[in-house]
Order: structure tokens, then C-alpha cells, then sequence
């Protein structure tokens, strides 16, 4: 009798619709345009760039406008089509394009900082302007007027910048690791708290104004999220790349996040699931699953005559354990481990198949991103690579 075939699974995976290239140099930032098949992108190269897909299918830029100097940010608002360039040089260069997107008119420039502009962020609803720099500092000007309202000094260099029009707290994350939350008045702002959980720097925060829930994404190849609207200090740790976490987006509609990075890969997080926090790692001078003494630990070695072992963690429970009590891995989906860790063999046992389920999909862009822009309306997502190659994505398959 001739073997039953079954039918294969359907991988869902992101569809690649469009290579934008042309170029000389990396796209520091881009964003799609809403309802038109178009993009704008800033890069080192000193040039901005709108690109409009035409008749062929192709995208091509209707604008071709050169900078003074290389183009490290920007930030753009469809309603006034104001688009906000952060350059080298510290200036901050502000133009509205035309509805058709063919014609680009400057409006002013903001001399901001002291040194290359990392973020902008325009906030239309209070008419200012919040960039961070180089200089270590973060600022905010009046869009009307162009005059600074106000700065404040951070402890490193700022590479990630959020804001929450209601509350006015802005968040920036720094090289240090460091998350600082600022209260923005209309000429002072006063320091509500930092935070670090990071043991590298922080390379994007993202914010979700519904939920009350900051990401920051790390040169640590983590990503955060913490519960600030909670006020219970909960932090959940997300593992899922190889290399740096470059950027981050969230899909608000289906409680999603986007995680991009140096390794290529884009992360598709569920966040409508109960997760659970990483336990703290326990300090023992022996294996608390043995009570084998460590190697530091002397007298308890001269005690018993045995020889000290290394110690290790279990992810799951943070007991000190030896190499004999935690030989085995497995991943813990709920705990933001979507590899596979080193648990305990007791941990090893409880965790249940239903536990394994992952809570996240694995995608890979073939390129090293450094920049993101989702499209929820659309469900398209960009991503900028340091091939100089702009991407557009379909998402629908995956952000659903």
C-alpha cells in the first residue's frame, strides 16, 4: 500500500516587496510615507532622499536635496509633512515637503548641540522639538519660534529617545545602560528616576503609551521591557538574537514587538502573553542542589576533602548551582528565553512541553539592520542595513 503523503507545513515568514538602493553610504534612518508608495531616508552620504515608486514598479527619488553634512536622524510628521533632519554638525534642519512629495521648502534650522545629533523626536501636539547629541546632551526647542527652551546633561552618550504627550516624561537611554525619565515643562524639567538592566548600552527604546510599557533594546543582544504604568518596578527580560539589538517597533493593534539586529535577524515578540520575570541569581559559597563547595571556598574544601567546582545559575529558579547539578538546557519562552539556557536538573523536570511553546518567530532579513519603521495601517515594516539597501517588508503574515 502506497504511503499516505502528508501536506508540509506553511512557514509564515515576512514578504519582501522592495529593494531601495542608490545610496553611497549607510541609511542612518527612513521611514515609509502613509498612504503613498513612498519613503524618505536620511544617510551619511549628506543626502535626503524621497523616493516614490513609479509605473515601473521601481522606487526613485522625487527629491535629491545634499546636506551640509552627513544626515544622522530625523523624524517626520505626515499631518504638517514637516520633516526634521539631525546632522553632523550638531544643527538641527527642518523642511515641509510638497503634498505631492516632489519639492522640499526649508523652514529653519535649530543649532542644537555641540557635536553629531544621535535623535529627534517632533512633538506636534506641544510644537517642540527633542534631540539628543554627542555632546551628551539632550535638549528641547519651541518649533514656532526655534528658541531652546531647556537641556539637561546625560550620563553617556544618548542613542535612544522616547516621549509621552500625556504624562510630558521623556525617556532616554544612553551608552552607559542607563534609562533616565525626564518630567518636561515648558522651560525646566525635573529628573524622575533612572534605571539600569543592562550590562551593555542601550541602542533603541520604544514606547507604548496604551499599556504604560517602555522596551530598550541593547548592545547586550537583550531587549527590556519594563512596566512603568504598573509602578511595581516589574522588568522582563527578552532573549532572542545573537548580536546587538539595533531597533525596536511595536504593533499596538495586535500586542506585538519588533526587535531588529546586527545579526540580522527581526524578532517577532507576542506580548499578549503573562510573562514572567528572571529570578535573582542567588550568592552561595556551595552548590545549593549538592552542597559541593565552590573554588573559593576553602574551608569547606579542607573540610570535606573535596576538590571547589565552578559555579553556575540556574535561568529558572537563580539557585548557585554546580556543572553536575545544571547539565542540562532548555528554553524558557515565558521568561524571555527563547534559547536555550542552563537550568537546574530539578527545574529541568518541571518545566512543562506547554512552557517550551515559543512566544516569539524568527525571521532573517539578510542584512545588518540599524534602523526600523513599521507601518501598522499597512502592516509593512522598513528596515535599513549597513549594505546601504533599503528594505520594505509585508508583515501581514507574521503581525496578525
Amino acid at each position: 500500500m502506497a504511503a499516505e503523503i502528508q501536506p508540509k507545513a506553511l512557514t509564515r515568514k515576512p514578504i519582501l516587496l522592495q529593494r531601495v538602493e542608490g545610496s553611497q553610504e549607510v541609511v542612518n534612518m527612513a521611514v515609509i510615507v502613509p498612504k503613498e508608495e513612498g519613503v524618505i531616508s536620511v544617510s551619511e552620504d549628506r543626502t535626503v532622499r524621497v523616493w516614490l515608486k513609479r509605473d515601473s514598479g521601481q522606487y526613485w527619488p522625487s527629491i535629491y536635496h545634499a546636506m551640509p553634512s552627513p544626515c544622522s536622524c530625523m523624524s517626520f510628521n505626515p499631518e504638517t509633512r514637516r520633516l526634521s533632519i539631525g546632522l553632523d554638525n550638531g544643527t538641527i534642519s527642518e523642511f515641509i515637503l510638497s503634498e505631492d512629495y516632489n519639492k522640499m521648502t526649508p523652514v529653519k534650522n535649530y543649532q542644537a548641540h555641540q557635536s553629531r545629533v544621535t535623535m529627534i523626536l517632533f512633538v506636534l501636539e506641544l510644537e517642540w522639538v527633542l534631540s539628543t547629541g554627542q555632546d551628551k546632551q539632550f535638549a528641547w526647542h519651541c518649533s514656532e519660534s526655534g528658541q531652546r527652551l531647556g537641556g539637561y546633561r546625560t550620563s553617556a552618550v544618548a542613542s535612544g529617545l522616547q516621549f509621552d504627550v500625556e504624562t510630558r516624561h521623556v525617556f532616554i537611554g544612553d551608552h552607559s545602560g542607563q534609562v533616565t525619565i525626564l518630567k518636561l515643562e515648558q522651560e525646566n524639567c525635573t529628573l524622575v528616576t533612572t534605571f539600569r538592566g543592562h550590562t551593555g548600552g542601550v541602542t533603541a527604546l520604544c514606547w507604548d503609551p496604551v499599556q504604560r510599557v517602555l522596551f530598550s533594546g541593547s548592545s547586550d543582544h537583550s531587549v527590556i521591557m519594563w512596566d512603568i504604568g504598573g509602578r511595581k518596578g516589574t522588568a522582563i527580560e527578552l532573549q532572542g538574537h545573537n548580536d546587538k539589538v539595533q531597533a525596536l517597533s511595536y504593533a499596538q493593534h495586535t500586542r506585538q514587538l519588533i526587535s531588529c539586529g546586527g545579526d540580522g535577524g527581526i524578532v517577532i515578540w507576542n506580548m499578549d502573553v503573562e510573562r514572567q520575570e528572571t529570578p535573582e541569581w542567588l550568592d552561595s559559597d556551595s552548590c545549593q542542589k549538592c552542597d559541593q563547595p565552590f573554588f573559593w571556598n576553602f574551608k569547606q574544601m579542607w573540610d570535606s576533602k573535596k576538590i571547589g567546582l565552578r559555579q553556575h545559575h540556574c535561568r529558572k529558579c537563580g539557585k548557585a548551582v554546580c556543572g553536575k547539578c545544571s547539565s542540562k538546557r532548555s528554553s524558557i519562552p515565558l521568561m524571555g528565553f527563547e534559547f536555550e539556557v542552563r537550568v537546574c536538573d530539578s527545574c529541568h523536570e518541571a518545566i512543562t512541553d506547554e512552557e517550551r511553546a515559543p512566544t516569539a518567530t524568527f525571521h532573517d532579513s539578510k542584512h545588518n539592520i540599524v534602523h526600523v519603521h513599521f507601518d501598522a495601517t499597512r502592516g509593512w515594516l522598513l528596515t535599513s542595513g549597513t549594505d546601504k539597501v533599503i528594505k520594505l517588508w509585508d508583515m501581514t503574515p507574521v503581525v496578525s
